[in-house]
């Protein structure tokens, strides 16, 4: 899939108004006189320009976001424990005591992006301050600057995906979410192709230049690029729909117009009287918030061997550049897998088999990587393994946005909270993997059967709790002010509207 968005036709097909909750909602002024067929028109036609402008560079973000994060496992393979003397499970230490940074500033982020409704300039400066964190790797000497950074390091980068998701619900409805998101994530997936490639040139060539090691300058280069991006982010991304200065009135009023529509509510907090007392409130006793959130973090903690997919593939007894090589295809099947897959989900409206279809097929990856020591086989696990465990990622990923749709500031706290409690598996899961435990990682694999079995329970569990609202809703019993907080009678609910399923 390219980066450029030439499949911007594909993007655009759910952003039809012809929908009987658009149909019956009120016009805003600027687009009054306008017939349907116009509508419609300015409607794919402000998507698409949306897609142009936010996607290239929040799909750079993340790739770089990635690769800051994760360029310590190309840098183990560089000779990282042996120059910083790291002994025991110290390695494994400083991978896990980045989630604990990263989870503290999950919740708190989300609510200062929304408050600040500026975007850009909070993108801005947490990327400014992880490209310098990132950099200042190549210099220490210990495992004591090493723990110190990367906890610097996923307390600054807490700030971008949590925030980015909500971000995108705001200017995108349900039917165009969960592509979109995908989109986004496919931001991961070409940081897990290109960072090998990159670490093998890298490691491979930069040796003893200018006296440094060359797993530093992994670390120099690449968090080097992040703080260069920074000012080109500022000028491109958008901020919010009804404060951003590159769309007409007319195009401000359709995305404002089709988010009101599909729920019957503006996405705004003016609707609801809570405030970020309430919403956290409304979050935390919302059975579906922590549904979503259990099925997020099982599938996370299963998710941990992508931080150590150098190490494992490196079981496959390859010479050290072509391991690293080795695992860019699983990746680049990801990115086109997990598009195809979450357009397919867009389309039908479905959420749960998207779900649990590719979970079952990251579970059988496990048992065949537990089950021998084959290299074929073995690798082909591993590229069934990423795919699939993403292709399930990216749906829980909308999922949480489909059942939260109002009020934006829960939906915030949510997204939040999902991330927070769902990275904090990364925490313990980075002790699965020890060098002592090579080549065949049985007790990881084991644990992450487990956490696969777990993830699909909840999501069963959820189907059904959805499905009853659904009923409710049908049955008009629906318990509106406990959903979107005091003063939310329901009335204004869009007729039509479904918990997506």
């Amino acid at each position: 899939m390219s980066l450029d968005l030439k499949p911007s036709v594909e993007l655009v097909q759910n952003a039809s108004v012809d929908d009987e909750n658009l149909k019956s909602a009120e016009l805003p002024e600027s687009l009054q006189g306008l017939t349907e067929e116009e509508l419609e028109k300015l409607s794919k036609r402000t998507v698409r320009k949306l897609d142009i402008r936010i996607f290239p560079m929040v799909v750079l973000i993340y790739i770089l976001n990635y690769l800051d994060r994760n360029n310590i496992a190309s840098a183990r393979l560089g000779g990282l424990e042996d120059d910083l003397n790291l002994k025991g499970s110290q390695y494994e230490t400083c991978i896990s005591i980045l989630f604990v940074g990263y989870i503290l500033m999950q919740i708190p982020s989300n609510m200062l992006m929304h408050k600040l409704g500026k975007p850009s300039i909070f993108l801005a400066i947490i990327m400014t301050s992880w490209g310098i964190i990132s950099t200042c790797t190549g210099a220490v000497q210990g495992f004591g600057g090493l723990f110190a950074v990367r906890f610097l390091l996923g307390f600054v980068e807490a700030g971008f995906f949590g925030s980015c998701l909500y971000y995108l619900s705001c200017w995108y409805s349900r039917k165009e979410l969960g592509v979109r998101n995908a989109v986004l994530y496919s931001g991961s997936l070409v940081s897990g192709a290109w960072s090998g490639l990159i670490a093998a040139g890298i490691i491979d060539n930069m040796k003893d230049v200018r006296g440094l090691n060359s797993w530093r300058w992994l670390f120099i280069i690449e968090g080097s690029i992040t703080v260069f991006i920074v000012p080109f982010a500022l000028l491109i991304l958008p901020d919010m729909p009804h404060n951003t200065k590159f769309l007409s009135q007319q195009e401000k009023d359709i995305i404002m117009w089709k988010l009101k529509a599909e729920v019957g509510q503006n996405d705004s907090d003016n609707e609801s009287q809570e405030n970020h007392r309430g919403a956290l409130l409304l979050v935390a006793k919302d059975v579906k918030a922590w549904l979503v959130t259990i099925c997020f973090s099982f599938l996370v903690a299963a998710c941990g061997v992508t931080n150590f997919f150098p190490s494992v593939v490196e079981t496959l007894n390859f010479n050290r550049v072509t391991t690293l090589c080795l695992t860019a295809p699983p990746y680049c099947i990801a990115v086109v897998a997990t598009f195809f897959w979450a357009r397919h989900a867009d389309k039908t409206g479905e959420r749960y088999w998207h779900v649990v279809i590719p979970l079952i097929g990251a579970l059988i990856s496990f048992i065949i990587s537990a089950s021998t020591l084959n290299t074929a086989a073995r690798y082909f696990a591993m590229c069934i393994m990423i795919p699939t465990l993403y292709c399930a990622f990216t749906t829980i990923l909308s999922w949480m946005s489909n059942c939260i749709p109002r009020p934006p500031m829960k939906r915030a706290i949510a997204i939040g909270l999902m991330n927070c409690i769902g990275n904090s598996t990364s925490i313990w899961n980075s002790y699965l993997y020890p060098s002592s435990q090579g080549p065949q990682y049985l007790v990881a694999f084991v644990c992450n059967c487990a956490f696969i079995l777990c993830s699909i329970a909840a999501a069963t569990i959820l189907r059904f709790r959805l499905a009853k609202l659904n009923r409710k809703i049908i049955a008009g019993t629906m318990d509106w002010e406990k959903e979107l907080g005091s003063g939310n009678d329901g009335s204004k609910i869009a007729p039509d509207f479904r918990f997506l399923v």
